[in-house]
């Protein structure tokens, strides 16, 4: 035992330097260039893989751990794992021009070390991520070596083992394929200057932003997790980092106002996921779907914005609803209001987001641009005591980086064995023509079986990684049924993001469950109550394309985005039951056909919808009680005597 924390200083000295060399190799290529593609993936992989292991055999000592009997048995295997990967990871490193020189073809031992490569990705995964993406891809290694068996129209040739393995391996669709190449590129930089911005304290900021701004509403701790959770999404780019951010800040005070702890970690959930979809930044998907579609990542966040807007949009429609149909009352607590100077004082540290957006919009790569913008957040650390960057706070922040990429490129590695089999069996064309067939030809219905598709396939699977599956497998459906190219992939994207909080399998929601200390199915069931509306968004830019800008004017672009608001509010209604007052059964049901027509893009049938809408509304607010200042009926109660334990 007395060589136990030799150990760990030792590991604590690898991760540090891994992390950093990470960080490093990063940075390097972003300013000066990216090395070839064999090196450049093989490279990232390879100190991802060093990180997991060595962090894995750091946990062997945790003192709850170290006196399981099993704990030398792991540790040998987690040794043997890691020197694997250096091997299997390192050889196309070190021979890169060998095999470049080849043309593909593959030696015996090569395939072996594709087999080896492949297991302890798994491991890896299993470690990190969970199950769910290695019985994904477990799934469909078995389909390329027993395809052969299923019926038409899955069924193929079938492929030896040897054939698999040098597919996945060195192969161009396989592990060291696009998705990887994303993440050792764009996905890393971006992930760094989030960090970075973390540490500063620029994320506490946009909190607080938040806070002050939504404190004084109804339900203001809830509406501050939403648009704190859309702020932080620029940062994060992740639903369970950004609930891990924003949650233990918003879901505290969220209780404080009365909200039970399963709805407040719900509330969280949603908004967080949402924040994948918010630019500058978005998730590492919007960076794989740039090279997918061959579309610029501008475009791509230009064209996401709107959608993005419109989600936070319904989403606070539902939370206000929600608020004023269980008398939440408001939070006058100094707690809840943050003040203004100490904001404007702190808000130099957010000078690397406009440094980024300006160099994207003036045509500068992500790359480059996340390295100026990690420079400036470094800058203006500086300029206080408080947020200066010490060279432990540099290790830091590399460690947590690095740990943030982490899940990010297993899964793009993991993808790239899916990938790899896809591609081999031709299984996406057929998948896709299975979609229209089934579909009938009808685009409504081919739209709700890739919904359901993307959630299915996504579930327990990173956005980035459920992105792939998806794009690969039914976006071309979509295009097949006369969708635009970007517009289908932000549809599977965004039906892809919204399975991290759908059952079973909710990460966002099991997150956010850790924090509020409620039932994690029940956070996932009431988060997908409170998104219900927000599922409804991709519909609309599908069916008005115009809200995503492309080929548009800007008064089309406008009202477009206005109907979608629109649409999304009477969503919220319907489902809520609640508009200025309860609704019945009759009005819910009008609400929801309003919320329909919004979806079509001619003009009429939105001033159809908004003339039903209106006399929704107008109908509704004769029955509106009067204010609680006023209203003194007996009977009423105060609303800060509310049974919190009736609230949703």
């Amino acid at each position: 035992m007395a060589r136990a924390p030799i150990l760990l200083r030792g590991l604590d000295a690898v991760i540090a330097l891994a992390s950093l060399l990470l960080v490093g190799l990063t940075l390097y290529t972003a300013y000066w260039g990216v090395f070839p593609d064999g090196i450049q993936r093989s490279a990232h992989l390879l100190i991802i893989m060093v990180l997991v292991f060595a962090m894995a055999l750091k946990d062997t000592f945790e003192p709850e751990r170290a006196r399981s009997p099993l704990e030398p048995m792991r540790r040998i295997w987690i040794v043997i794992a890691l020197c694997a990967a250096v091997v299997t990871v390192g050889h196309p490193l070190l021979n890169f021009e060998a095999i470049e020189n080849r043309y593909g073809a593959i030696t015996d031992y090569e395939i072996v070390f594709g087999v080896i490569l492949v297991i302890v990705l798994f491991d890896a995964c299993r470690r990190t991520i969970g199950l769910p993406i290695v019985l994904l891809a477990g799934a469909f290694l078995l389909y390329g070596l027993l395809g052969n068996y299923l019926p038409a129209p899955l069924s193929h040739r079938g492929y030896s083992v040897q054939r698999v393995a040098s597919q996945v391996y060195l192969g161009g669709g396989g592990i060291f394929g696009t998705p990887l190449g994303v993440s050792a590129t764009f996905v890393t930089g971006v992930v760094v200057l989030g960090a970075l911005l973390e540490k500063t304290g620029a994320g506490q900021v946009l909190m607080d932003f938040a806070t002050a701004l939504t404190g004084r509403m109804r339900g203001g701790p809830a509406k501050a997790a939403v648009v704190g959770s859309s702020l932080m999404g620029m940062i994060s780019g992740t639903a369970v980092a950004n609930v891990l951010t924003t949650g233990p800040i918003s879901i505290p005070l969220m209780r404080k106002s009365g909200y039970r702890k399963e709805a407040a970690g719900a509330i969280e959930a949603v908004a967080s996921t949402g924040g994948q979809l918010m630019p500058p930044v978005m998730g590492a998907a919007a960076f794989i779907m740039a090279e997918f579609t061959e579309t610029s990542y501008l475009t791509i966040a230009k064209a996401a914005f709107l959608p993005a807007v419109i989600f936070y949009a319904v989403l606070l429609a539902m939370v206000h609803f929600e608020a004023a149909k269980r008398n939440i009352p408001i939070l006058r607590d100094a707690d809840s209001v943050t003040d203004w100077g100490s904001i404007l004082k702190r808000s130099y540290l957010l000078l690397p987001l406009p440094v980024f957006v300006s160099m994207l919009l003036n045509g500068y790569s992500i790359m480059l641009s996340s390295f100026w913008a990690i420079v400036a957040s470094v800058l203006v650390s500086y300029l206080s005591r408080a947020s200066a960057l010490t060279p432990r706070r540099i290790v830091e922040t590399a460690v947590a980086a690095a740990q943030a990429v982490i899940p990010v490129a297993l899964a793009c590695a993991a993808a790239g064995v899916i990938i790899g089999v896809i591609t081999l069996t031709g299984v996406g064309l057929k998948f896709s023509t299975l979609v229209v067939a089934l579909s009938g030809g009808s685009l409504p219905v081919a739209l709700v079986l890739t919904m359901l598709t993307c959630l299915v396939l996504g579930m327990g699977l990173p956005t980035a990684a459920a992105y792939i599956l998806v794009a690969t497998l039914v976006a071309p459906a979509l295009v097949d049924l006369g969708v635009g190219l970007l517009a289908a992939h932000l549809f599977v994207l965004y039906s892809a993001m919204l399975s991290s909080i759908t059952p079973p399998v909710a990460l966002a929601a099991f997150a956010a469950a850790s924090i509020a200390k409620g039932n994690p199915l029940t956070i996932a069931v009431l988060a997908c109550q409170f998104g219900m509306a927000a599922f409804a968004v991709p519909y609309f830019f599908v069916y008005d394309p115009a809200i995503l800008g492309i080929d548009v004017t800007p008064v089309q672009i406008v009202l477009s985005f206005v109907t979608a608001i629109l649409g999304g509010i009477c969503a919220s209604a319907a489902m809520m039951g609640h508009f200025s007052t309860g609704l019945n059964a009759v009005e819910r049901l009008g609400f929801a056909v309003a919320a329909v027509l919004y979806m079509n893009s001619d003009w009429r049938v939105d001033i159809a919808a908004t003339v039903l809408a209106g006399a929704l509304i107008l109908w509704v607010a004769r029955r509106a009680p009067v204010p609680e200042t006023q209203n003194k009926n007996a009977g009423d109660q105060p609303a800060d005597t509310h049974p919190k334990g009736d609230l949703t």
